[in-house]
């Protein structure tokens, strides 16, 4: 877990938002094959030289790109063409909450073995019941780990569907009017990246996901 939130992973998922916003534009012929070819094997950025950049630029993103372009060259004029910083910022963040997401769910559904298997252990072993803070009938302690892996098993939904939720790009350009960039770039980018587009945005993907409707 610790892993997905170093600057190293952030701007990995970063690169990788740029990467597959360039293969879309290359399909939609904006970007030429040789250049993609040359942007895929050299695009590599170094995080204390990113760091280096961006107490000249004051800017986290166009030190990223300043120094992907240090190492891919000419073709970088490719890299980020009509996206704005967000695009890149909020879409990577998705990527990094989904890949934490995956994280959590895995160590539920482990848990969910360990209570299942108790369950079944202890199903014959007394313990004492309470309610109203005080002694009550006899239960097994079976029960409660039967109780505990229904609630765990809730829980795996819930999860399930806050990674649903959270799974959402945009690279919709300046403030979301695709008036640089094509929506094709943000459906072939968001799909390659395992998330859903935005139905509409502004600079920024908003940040309350729940559809209630």
């Amino acid at each position: 877990m610790s892993a997905i939130w170093t600057d190293q992973n952030k701007f990995q998922a970063m690169l990788d938002v740029e990467i597959a916003a360039c293969e879309a534009m290359a399909k939609l012929k904006k970007v030429p094959k040789d250049a993609l070819h040359n942007i895929r094997s050299k695009a590599k950025f170094d995080v204390e030289r990113i760091n280096e950049i961006e107490k000249a630029t004051n800017h986290d993103v166009i030190a990223f790109v300043n120094n992907l372009a240090e190492n891919i060259g000419e073709d970088s004029k490719y890299v980020h063409m009509g996206l704005t910083s967000n695009d890149v910022l909020d879409t990577s963040l998705s990527v990094m909450m989904r890949q934490a997401a995956d994280i959590l769910i895995e160590d539920v559904r482990g848990l969910l073995k360990v209570l299942k298997k108790k369950a079944r252990r202890y199903k014959n072993t007394p313990m004492i019941g309470r309610t109203h803070g005080v002694h009550a009938e006899p239960v097994t302690f079976g029960l409660k780990m039967a109780l505990f892996y229904d609630e765990f098993k809730r829980n795996l939904g819930r999860l399930k569907t806050a990674r649903d939720i959270i799974s959402v790009g945009k690279i919709s350009g300046a403030v979301g009017t695709y008036a640089n960039i094509e929506p094709f770039v943000e459906e072939y980018a968001c799909k390659k990246l395992g998330l859903k587009p935005a139905k509409i945005s502004t600079q920024i993907l908003q940040r309350y996901r729940r559809d209630l409707a």
